[in-house]
């Protein structure tokens, strides 16, 4: 528990807890959007913080941390992202396909039954990146679907996805963002929303409330992660008893072969097939 404790007095916005609790507040919310986009929103509704997707049982949840809409009902999800992960068997980046996985699962739940499809609300999946993806010192990077054959042809599905980039170097950005960005890199505040924000946490950090939520989130991920171990390590143990019987099978076969037994008396005593036993035989 003192582990926790001092864990949750080190987090920053970088930590998907604090990132949800923050950008639960409205005003602090509708302003990082405002800059980004350069627009004006009058009022947004948070449709659930973290909220999970699970169309089907045998599809793939996830969890978003903030879903909004504003007044013109232009929805928007909100993710902090601090690793680019990769996966360990294709060793591909997973970002690209998670953005894409985002956005199907968004629209399929904006969308209810019997509806039309043009009832879609304009969406922006925005990723917050620690780190440069893309490898080019943009600032952000948008994204939309446009005709190879005529770039400028923009097919209007209304979709956006933006990754940000907070070790970018170029590009135009608001002072606010700049700001923030240097925030989630060195927690360095130099401007009144940075302000607002650290203020805020601060806040959040004096909650006992919060406190307890975090510390009931860890030790409920801390019991899964060792649910996960224990079923990993159990699942290995069988699997070595498996081959370990295996091996055990094929060199019982091979001394009989050697004592000259027939392979039908083989397979018997074995209990492998007359065509492993064969195999055996010819190697």
């Amino acid at each position: 528990m003192q582990n926790l404790a001092t864990k949750f007095e080190n987090l920053t916005i970088q930590s998907d807890f604090i990132f949800k609790k923050v950008m639960s507040r409205k005003r602090i919310c509708i302003h990082l959007l405002e800059e980004l986009l350069q627009i004006k929103i009058v009022d947004i509704n948070y449709l659930e913080a973290e909220k999970s997707l699970e169309p089907e049982f045998v599809s793939r949840g996830i969890r978003l941390d903030i879903i909004v809409a504003d007044d013109k009902n232009t929805h928007y999800n909100l993710e902090m992202q601090v690793k680019n992960t990769k996966n360990p068997d294709t060793k591909n980046y997973v970002l690209p396909k998670r953005t894409r996985y985002y956005q199907a699962l968004m629209d399929i739940d904006l969308l209810q039954k019997n509806q039309e499809y043009d009832l879609l609300p304009p969406t922006y999946i925005i990723f917050i990146c620690v780190f440069d993806f893309f490898a080019k010192g943009n600032y952000v990077y948008t994204f939309k679907k446009r005709c190879l054959e005529d770039l400028e042809l923009e097919l209007p599905d209304e979709a956006t996805t933006m990754i940000l980039n907070t070790k970018g170097t170029h590009g135009s950005i608001s002072k606010d963002i700049k700001s923030f960005y240097d925030y989630v890199n060195n927690h360095v505040i130099n401007s009144d929303f940075t302000r607002q924000i650290d203020d805020e946490i601060s806040y959040l950090k004096l909650d006992s409330k919060v406190r307890r939520e975090f510390m009931l989130l860890e030790a409920r991920l801390l019991d899964e992660r060792r649910e996960a171990k224990a079923e990993g390590k159990a699942e290995g143990k069988a699997e070595g008893l498996a081959e370990g019987k295996a091996k055990e099978k094929t060199a019982t076969a091979k001394r009989l072969l050697s004592m000259g037994l027939s392979v039908e008396d083989i397979a018997k005593a074995t209990s492998l097939s007359v065509e492993q036993v064969e195999k055996i035989k010819a190697e």
